[in-house]
């Protein structure tokens, strides 16, 4: 017996209650249309009547009749004690027998193909109301309708001569503007000319580990370390190398005493709030790096994504500042604070890399003009200040918060160091416990803490929750959730 088809009729059926058709002729004027469009297709097995009820929001008795009525027309068909099932009166004996043989591809593939175990991601799906992240922004604080707005704009001018992209670059006024909002944001001195806009971070690492990794190659990172960074480079057939992290960044020490000249190729490393222990790079170990680059000969990739996010008034220079590019690739991004599709990521680096770089958004993606128009609109008329103004004051207030509530459930049964920058907490439990465990209590409880979150070895059972997606009521129930959870994991003792 077939299952009953898995489409949610939400999904093709609307119901107006201000129309005057009856309800019942609406869902059958809808239904036949789906069948018409093979939305649903002959001989597909369809719900129980209670089931499309509760699903459309109506009585049972409406879709009974809807039921029916599509019967009397021919779009449906009940067999006693098997169900009700789609015919579609329109088709041919010919076309019933074309649509039964190809209704859609094997479940296995007849063929071999390359498979990456590398690239399997450990994001998971977030079927429960309350959750954590690894730090991730909250795109509900800057209303979408404010940004539609400067794409519609572009859209709807009469000129869009000027819109028109670079062939190799984009679109040129979008890197004006943002080099002009670079240089007066982070202290950088750059023209458009050594900067390329690119859509995603992973399409960024994936053009730069074209460009410089050959199978082999040694590559540092911090330990623990962000995963998309490493699977990249590691698909690309680097030696992933990790170097011990503490309060003030990479131990560059660590390197120079286990790696000799000629040995590295490059090292990936977050300066501002390395991932997932939110440290930063001290001054010190900055200067170290440096030096080590230019006698080791190795190039350094500069992930500073994080900075806008940051809450420290007086930043220190970044790597690339300090270095003037000259072994620094610099990947950062822009206007993470605002809907995702109106985000960017972007890298900076010599003017004959770049070129290079831009061949590959032919595969890795083409620039979306029209977008990159409005986003360049929105530094120019300066309501990107504004944005990031009320976006950073929202995450100081939820840090605080987030900061008080740990406080407040586990007292001194956690470490943690408010983070001077990005939207996460780094959180060191004292004591040894299964943190897999503490995830299914959670999960018992509707809080997702995904696994990517979780950091345990024999030296450390650690969290690195993000907050800035959390509204303050919702941060609270997922504060007090995962006090529970954590209490039935490890009883308080008396």
């Amino acid at each position: 017996m077939s299952s009953p088809v898995k489409i949610h009729f939400q999904s093709f059926i609307k119901i107006d209650r201000r129309k005057k058709e009856a309800i019942y002729m609406q869902i059958v004027y809808q239904f036949i249309n789906a069948v018409k469009h093979s939305i649903l297709e002959n001989d597909d097995r369809l719900p129980g009547s209670r089931k499309i009820a509760e699903e459309l929001q109506v009585h049972r008795k409406t879709i009974v009749a809807a039921l029916a009525e599509l019967q009397e027309q021919g779009w449906v068909k009940t067999l006693p004690n098997r169900g009700t099932f789609v015919k579609n009166p329109e088709l041919s004996p010919g076309e019933v027998e074309k649509t039964k043989a190809f209704q859609q591809p094997p479940e296995k593939a007849p063929f071999q193909f390359r498979k990456e175990f590398i690239l399997d991601t450990p994001i998971e799906e977030r079927p429960e109301k309350l959750y954590f992240t690894d730090g991730t922004p909250d795109d509900r604080i800057i209303k979408s309708e404010e940004l539609v707005r400067f794409y519609a704009s572009v859209l709807k001018r009469k000129k869009q001569a000027e819109t028109l992209p670079n062939p190799t670059g984009g679109n040129l006024f979008f890197r004006d503007q943002l080099s002009y909002y670079l240089n007066l944001t982070r202290g950088f001195h750059l023209s458009r000319d050594f900067l390329l806009p690119v859509a995603g971070l992973e399409q960024v690492l994936s053009i730069l580990s074209r460009l410089l990794i050959h199978t082999g190659d040694v590559v540092l990172v911090e330990e623990f370390s962000y995963f998309l960074p490493n699977m990249i480079f590691n698909q690309a057939g680097a030696q992933m190398k990790t170097i011990p992290v503490d309060e003030d960044g990479m131990d560059i020490d660590f390197i120079e005493a286990h790696f000799k000249p000629g040995e590295i190729r490059l090292v990936y490393i977050n300066t501002n709030c390395q991932y997932p222990t939110t440290a930063s790079l001290s001054e010190k170990r900055k200067t170290q790096l440096l030096a080590l680059a230019e006698a080791y000969d190795f190039i350094v990739i500069e992930d500073n994504t994080d900075v806008e996010f940051s809450s420290v008034k007086n930043k220190t220079a970044s790597l690339f500042s300090k270095n003037n590019g000259k072994r620094i690739l610099y990947v950062g991004s822009f206007g993470r604070f605002l809907n995702p599709g109106f985000q960017m990521n972007f890298l900076i680096a010599p003017k004959d890399l770049l070129q290079e770089a831009t061949k590959y958004l032919n595969i890795f993606g083409k620039p979306d003009v029209m977008m990159e128009k409005a986003l360049g609109e929105l530094i120019h008329q300066g309501d990107i200040h504004r944005y990031q103004r009320k976006s950073k004051k929202v995450v100081t207030e939820r840090k605080e918060h987030f900061a008080d509530l740990l406080h407040s459930h586990f007292k001194d049964r956690i470490k943690f160091t408010i983070p001077s920058s990005g939207l996460a907490f780094w959180i060191r439990f004292p004591d040894f416990f299964s943190l897999t465990h503490l995830q299914a209590k959670a999960k018992e409880r509707g809080l997702l803490i995904p696994s990517i979150c979780l950091y345990q070895n024999r030296r450390i059972t650690a969290l690195r929750l993000g907050f800035a997606h959390l509204n303050l009521q919702e941060m609270e129930e997922a504060v007090q959730l995962l006090a529970e959870s954590y209490e039935e994991v490890i009883p308080i003792l008396p």
